[in-house]
């Protein structure tokens, strides 16, 4: 199965940003994928206000991207804003196209560095996969990534593949953090991972400025990339926009769960 990584710069207004979405769609249908992934966020950029953008996964932007879906012929998988009880939202991702609807709420809120996504954003309680083709994935969202038990609750509902949209947030170390992080939650789940962030809103050329100046929203450092289970980084993007296309094999998950079998041989309880 054959996956994009579509690393863009959003900006505030769902409207603009659906129309490249649109564009990046029709590049990777053109390179014959068959899912793309855009980042967190893809409605509108962090440092927005969030609430007065929220709609259902019924309405009209949800309803865009699932056009702009049967239009390509992909799966996809992107970042909005859904309402939540008490005034906040649901940092969500929607996963549609043919034979797919889902969406993921995401779980482990962004409290650290400083920033509290929490003060706006409602956290999710459940782990989802989808089914492509026969490959199952599971999804996961940017800060996410620092709890492995997801990973592993994605391996143990059978997928051989993570994807985590991401807008992760600037600063010193955070970049080599982004690194680590992903290489480790491929090799820890032994699957492949496809992390796609923002791109640095600095590195843009299209006009695009993510969040608001002086602002510590995370609004995205780039270096999106596709990380084969057993932690290799395939390939990798850098800080500008851009987009990559790979290839999922199942059956190299298979065999690096025969050589490096850690789920098989954990011993602490799992996650639930």
């Amino acid at each position: 199965m054959r996956i994009a990584l579509s690393q863009i710069t959003t900006g505030p207004d769902p409207e603009r940003n659906l129309g490249l979405l649109r564009a990046e769609a029709r590049r990777a249908a053109a390179e014959d994928a068959r899912v793309i992934v855009f980042p967190e966020a893809a409605m509108a950029c962090f440092g927005t206000p969030l609430a007065p953008l929220a709609e259902p996964l019924d309405g009209p932007w949800a309803t865009s991207v699932r056009l702009l879906a049967e239009e390509s012929g992909l799966v996809v998988v992107a970042g909005m804003f859904t309402p939540a009880p008490d005034g906040k939202v649901a940092n969500t991702l929607l996963a549609t196209g043919p034979g797919v609807e889902a969406a993921y709420d995401k779980i482990h809120l962004y409290d650290a560095f400083g920033y509290a996504e929490s003060d706006a954003v409602a956290a999710g309680s459940e782990v989802v996969t989808i089914d492509v083709d026969g490959v199952r994935i599971g999804l996961a969202t940017c800060y996410d990534v620092r709890f492995p038990e997801l990973f592993r609750a994605h391996a143990d509902a059978g997928a051989v593949l993570s994807v985590l949209p991401a807008s992760w947030g600037a600063g010193p170390g955070k970049r080599e953090q982004w690194e680590l992080l992903i290489r480790a939650r491929a090799l820890d789940a032994t699957l492949f991972l496809a992390a796609v962030g923002q791109a640095d809103p600095a590195a843009s050329d299209d006009g695009s400025s993510g969040g608001p100046a002086g602002s510590s929203a995370p609004t995205g450092i780039g270096h999106s990339a596709f990380v084969g289970p057993d932690g290799t980084v395939r390939q990798r993007l850098g800080a500008a926009p851009g987009m990559l296309v790979a290839d999922v094999d199942p059956q190299e998950v298979a065999s690096v769960r025969r050589t490096i079998p850690v789920l098989a041989n954990r011993r602490l309880p799992q996650a639930r």
